[in-house]
């Protein structure tokens, strides 16, 4: 990175309660060209699978760049916030400095546009295009029974993501948020193989929680939280997302985010991933679907 892409780490750094709002905290750079903007942030190791930055968090710390980008420029579209996300993944950065550069494609009273570029070392490595709208706060029509049988918080069939765990050793993004997994449908762990469907419960912490904004980018960042499920087919190992689609439908309520993914196909070379996340009150909140390659092991 060059000198003028280093971040006040003072400023960047949240409490020891509030770790995802560092994810989201953003530092404008100065700009050659008007329409373009121009942010520094951070992604710390935390925010890691194994080696790999986690591209949910990739994906929130694009939209907070993108979310700043509009309130600067189209102020009287303050209250809007990303509904939609479409991500390209070009390549996988290293946790640290990134530059975010975010332009405009359109402004309207109902839907907004805008597209940012997560850049490392001088390549971009995450391309997004945010849909902007307003969040959907009044009750549904309709809706389904999302969650089942799956409790608002964990049971004695979940196993925490602590330092001793399988999955705690891995999924560093556990020391950031309080996370857990259903054992009951995560069948691998205990050696078997089962449906391509996993569950999980994401909390983050207090002083992220409380935040309005960093708790929905939070929400945007759980919908890609569960591990690929052909886990439970006995494929393991890094599964590179080719693309990835969120949708932020409301602000979490206070609490548990039960997260449930499933696939509809899993093929030799690629598979589907659906995740829908849902907050304490039974809400869905945020949703994705990816398109990933076959971890090659098994």
């Amino acid at each position: 990175m060059t000198a003028e892409l280093t971040v006040d780490l003072d400023r960047a750094s949240p409490r020891a309660d509030a770790p995802f709002s560092r994810v989201c905290t953003v530092t404008e750079l100065s700009s050659d060209d008007p329409g373009i903007g121009r942010y520094a942030g951070v992604i710390d190791r935390v925010w890691t699978i194994g080696k790999k930055l986690h591209g949910g968090t990739m994906v929130a710390g694009s939209a907070a760049a993108a979310t700043e980008w509009l309130r600067r420029t189209a102020p009287e579209r303050a209250e809007m916030f990303p509904i939609a996300a479409s991500s390209d993944f070009l390549g996988a950065p290293d946790p640290g400095e990134v530059e975010y550069e975010v332009r405009t494609r359109k402004i309207g009273r109902q839907i907004c546009l805008i597209d940012a570029s997560l850049i490392q070392n001088g390549r971009t490595l995450v391309h997004t295009a945010f849909t902007f709208g307003h969040l959907d706060d009044t009750a549904p029509v309709y809706s389904a029974d999302h969650a089942g049988d799956m409790p608002a918080e964990p049971d004695e069939h979940a196993l925490g993501y602590d330092d001793d765990s399988p999955m705690g050793k891995i999924v560093h993004v556990a020391q950031g948020a309080s996370v857990a997994i259903d054992a009951k449908w995560a069948r691998f762990l205990a050696g078997e193989t089962a449906e391509p469907r996993l569950r999980l419960w994401i909390r983050p912490f207090d002083g992220d929680e409380q935040d309005p904004d960093v708790a929905a980018f939070f929400a945007m960042m759980a919908a890609d939280m569960s591990p690929p499920v052909p886990m439970n087919l006995g494929h393991f190992g890094w599964a590179p997302t080719v693309q990835l689609t969120t949708y932020l439908r409301r602000r979490p309520a206070p609490g548990w985010l039960r997260v449930i993914a499933h696939a509809r196909e899993v093929g030799g070379r690629m598979f589907d991933e659906d995740q829908i996340v849902i907050d304490s009150t039974g809400a869905i909140i945020a949703q994705s679907r990816q398109l990933a390659l076959i971890p090659q092991s098994r």
